[in-house]
């Protein structure tokens, strides 16, 4: 199992490789394509993130050391965000995940390019991941 760190760094390093914001937005949405489906009984009002625009839904699978995580949205770029967090700390230990700095979200360019509403909702997904 790779470290939140080298997960971190590679994607800096693969979002370093596109040219131009469209091809970040277009690979974010590839991201959340990825995702395990979710499962549908998942969808209520507890397991929704507040504080997003788009609905998120997060469940959290709390193992002897590790926590793993399941997610969708129903919007495509913002389940994009959500998949890569879940790229992240999904599988690692509770105290890396409440840790772990978010310098990476800035390297890549999402705060900077991310609408107040969205980069918002960022955090709080961020926020939800840590208080699980």
């Amino acid at each position: 199992m790779k470290s939140i760190e080298e997960i971190k760094k590679e994607i800096v390093q693969e979002f370093e490789e596109f040219t131009d914001w469209q091809e970040k937005y277009q690979y974010l949405i590839e991201l959340g394509d990825e995702l395990n489906q979710f499962p549908e009984e998942g969808k209520v009002k507890e397991n929704l993130v507040p504080g997003c625009q788009s609905r998120v839904w997060l469940l959290k699978d709390v193992g002897v050391e590790t926590v793993n995580f399941q997610a969708d949205s129903d919007s495509s770029i913002t389940k994009g965000m959500i998949a890569l967090l879940v790229k992240v700390f999904s599988g690692q230990k509770k105290q890396e995940i409440q840790n772990t700095d978010l310098e990476f979200l800035k390297q890549i360019g999402l705060d900077k390019h991310l609408s107040i509403s969205r980069r918002n909702g960022l955090y709080s997904m961020v926020e939800k991941i840590r208080n699980f």
